[in-house]
Order: structure tokens, then sequence, then C-alpha cells
């Protein structure tokens, strides 16, 4: 089973964890699961198209999904997903 590693701006929506037990052989398929137990974190994370919201970056063990497929992207068993929205701000 691969971990995801929930960054605190999207905690509130996982109930406070800061990672998450996910199957699946892609990114996709990972994030299916965690939008069946976690509905509220399709919208943060999913555009209405279906793809990956522009300021969303997800990462595969440090590899960025937007080069390796994103969505398609291959997840292993012991792999880590890493979820980081873009933050805004500063001066």
């Amino acid at each position: 089973m691969s971990t995801v590693r929930i960054p605190p701006v999207l905690r509130q929506q996982v109930g406070g964890a800061k990672e998450l037990p996910a199957t699946g052989g892609t990114v996709g398929e990972v994030l299916a699961g965690l939008f069946d137990d976690h509905p509220a974190l399709r919208e943060q994370l999913i555009t209405p198209d279906g793809g990956l919201h522009r300021f969303v970056n997800v990462y595969v063990n440090g590899r960025d999904v937007r080069y390796e497929g994103e969505l398609g992207a291959p997840v292993g068993e012991h792999d880590t997903v890493i979820l980081l929205p873009a933050m805004a701000g500063g001066c």
C-alpha cells in the first residue's frame, strides 16, 4: 500500500491526517480512492475537466508527475505520493 502525504492546508478535508494509506497503480487511481473517502479534496485538486489544477503539484517519490504522465503516472505499492498546493502571498 502506498502512502499519501497531506500538507497542512488540506488536512481539514481529511480529518487532520498527515498521511493516508492509498491503493492504486496510478496517481489518478490513488486520488480517486482518496476522493471516495474524502470528497472535499476533489475540488481542491482536480479541475472540472478532470485534470490537476495548475496550482497543485503532485510528486511520487520526489518526481513531479507533470513530467511522468500526470494522473497516469505510475504509483508502486511502497511509493510515497506528496500533494503540494502552491501557496500565494508575500510582499
